[in-house]
């Protein structure tokens, strides 16, 4: 099982910027945290391999909250097993709400669409028709055919996503590169180009049952690029490999116009100081309401007709 020392909350895309910062109000140490997580990666999933048993979890963690003097463990986006199996440890689950595409056995793109209410399939129809009208060609490369300039133009994207907010990327271009030899069955690169010009692009990966949309980044604005990179070019992806489901990534409520659904999403907490433990536990039963009723709500707003 993977356990992570860390000095800070970045890329981990649960948000515990709040209990740092009331720990360092009370003169504590919130940092070193240890963390079981898929590193940049908001994946639900099991958490460790081959069998381990809820004690032995335990004893382990407990083992390395000492040698580490770190100020709590935290299990980021476990599945339903992973949750049941560590059921009777004195763990807080917080709760939040993602959002994820679901193939109900669509033909093609133009069968989810009829699966929409009339006003929403148009609006997807016409932000579709803009990219033509940009004289914008969309091509998707998979594995071997990713070249090393296509590579090198990714990366240029990524990076300007994170820079464009003041951000220093999270990746560096030779993890891409790494990513492209040991995964590359099931990388899929989407490319937009204007003539000869590439200007933005994006990064999928997949399994054989879900697509994962990650990362993307242009290079020059133009509309409606982004939902076609990241949303409509993976779900015609995914109905033609017959996977189950489209998992786009973390926030953004655009999506669910877009057709995909919310979902409630897990995170397992232990602090060792008793006292935030307790008040942890206070902060995410109340919080869940929130989560649970904006789930409520957002279901409303699905484009699906009745």
């Amino acid at each position: 099982m993977p356990l992570f020392a860390r000095s800070h909350s970045r890329g981990e895309y649960v948000f515990d910027f709040s209990w740092a910062d009331a720990y360092h109000r009370h003169g504590l140490a919130y940092y070193p945290k240890l963390v079981t997580a898929v590193p940049f990666s908001p994946v639900v999933g099991p958490r460790w391999r081959g069998e381990l048993a809820a004690d032995t979890i335990w004893n382990g963690v407990q083992e390395a909250l000492a040698v580490q003097q770190a100020s709590g463990w935290h299990l980021l986006f476990p599945d339903q097993a992973c949750r049941e199996s560590l059921r009777e440890l004195p763990l807080v689950e917080r709760q939040a709400c993602h959002f994820r595409w679901i193939n109900r056995d669509y033909t093609d793109f133009d069968d989810f669409l009829a699966s929409l209410q009339s006003r929403k399939r148009k609006n997807l129809r016409k932000e579709r028709r803009r990219i033509m009208e940009q004289g914008l060609t969309i091509t998707r490369h998979h594995s071997a055919q990713i070249t090393a300039g296509d590579w090198a133009f990714f990366y240029q994207c990524y990076a300007s996503t994170y820079m464009k907010r003041g951000q220093l990327p999270y990746l560096n271009e030779a993890f891409f590169s790494a990513v492209g030899e040991s995964l590359a069955g099931q990388i899929l690169l989407v490319l937009a180009r204007d003539g000869d010009r590439p200007v933005a692009s994006a990064l999928y990966f997949f399994d054989d049952q879900r697509l994962y949309g990650r990362y993307w980044g242009c290079l020059e604005e133009r509309d409606c690029l982004h939902f076609e990179l990241c949303y409509y070019q993976g779900i015609e992806f995914a109905i033609e490999q017959g996977l189950a489901e489209f998992d786009p990534g973390v926030q953004g409520e655009h999506k669910i116009l877009r057709g995909f659904e919310p979902v409630i999403t897990w995170s397992l907490h232990h602090l060792r100081e008793p006292a935030f433990q307790r008040a942890i536990a206070d902060f995410c039963r109340e919080e869940a309401l929130h989560v649970q009723r904006y789930r409520d709500e957002a279901r409303t707003l699905l484009p699906y007709r009745k």
